[in-house]
């Protein structure tokens, strides 16, 4: 049976052995670009050597590993500096070390060395291997309501599954304003990448990931019973510690009262804290 709680309620505080997640990083291995044919020098390849880690390494998603340590890498780059037609050419192949399974090729080129973005470059390096999952752990939203706070606390769990431990539902109609607590269970989808800007629906935004999320619910207001969201980027701060849904959100609730209440009719959660 639904708990319909008229606001007159204290908030109930969910204590608990929270796990800790850790994460793990994908292991890259940068070998010696080589100089292929005239017009480039091994100083050149040595060169672009350096650049490639030290743009890759800056990015704090992967260890990067290079001189003799390199070929004990889970990931494997091979790459080349040539001149072609007046412009210098830089190639690379990214394999998996385990099988030689080549992932992905990866070229650019320039009037010179300068002249060729190595963020760009090794964007394209990295394309397939695996970021971390910064969603793992216990994160918040709470939304405050002229009638008390609203909350939701969700645990995204290395399995791709969701334990939702709270899910408050919402509605205010005239005098009268219900908020169920719901509970309940989902799985969901991640694919991160280095920061990018892209176009949703005539809006530029800028993102770290793409998430989807399917969650089934107890106790909720009948319309989010069920909640099933896909293609919601998020952008999380610098230290991982909050994100928020740049595009797409988690319905929750509607307000059918007036701004008097709430800015607008409907009710979302956006903004995420980590909690464990």
């Amino acid at each position: 049976m639904k708990r319909a709680v008229f606001f007159l309620f204290i908030s109930t505080l969910f204590i608990s052995a929270f796990p800790v997640y850790a994460q793990r990083l994908s292991t890259v291995g940068i070998l010696p670009f080589e100089a292929s044919g005239g017009g480039v020098s091994p100083a050149d390849a040595a060169e672009v050597t350096r650049l490639v880690v030290a743009e890759l390494s800056s990015w704090e998603i992967m260890t990067i590993l290079s001189g003799e340590q390199a070929n004990s890498a889970e990931y494997l780059v091979r790459g080349q500096i040539a001149r072609q037609n007046n412009q210098i050419v830089l190639s690379a192949a990214t394999s998996l070390a385990s099988s030689g399974r080549t992932l992905n090729n990866s070229r650019a080129e320039g009037a010179s060395l300068g002249a060729i973005s190595m963020e760009t470059f090794c964007a394209q390096i990295a394309e397939n291997v695996p970021f971390p999952n910064y969603m793992l752990g216990v994160w918040q939203s709470t939304i405050n309501m002229p009638d008390g706070p609203i909350n939701c606390i969700l645990e995204f769990r290395s399995d791709r599954t969701v334990n939702v431990r709270q899910y408050d539902t919402w509605e205010h109609n005239g005098t009268d304003s219900l908020k169920y607590q719901a509970i309940g269970n989902g799985t969901y989808t991640y694919a991160g990448y280095r920061r990018r800007t892209v176009t949703v629906s005539g809006r530029t935004i800028q993102a770290d990931a793409t998430v989807g999320v399917n969650l089934s619910l107890e106790d909720a207001l009948t319309k989010y019973e069920t909640v099933s969201e896909a293609g919601l980027r998020v952008l999380f701060n610098e230290a991982r510690s909050s994100f928020e849904l740049v595009s797409g959100a988690l319905p929750c609730g509607d307000n059918f009262t007036g701004p008097s209440i709430y800015p607008s009719q409907e009710v979302f959660y956006t903004r995420f804290t980590k909690i464990q």
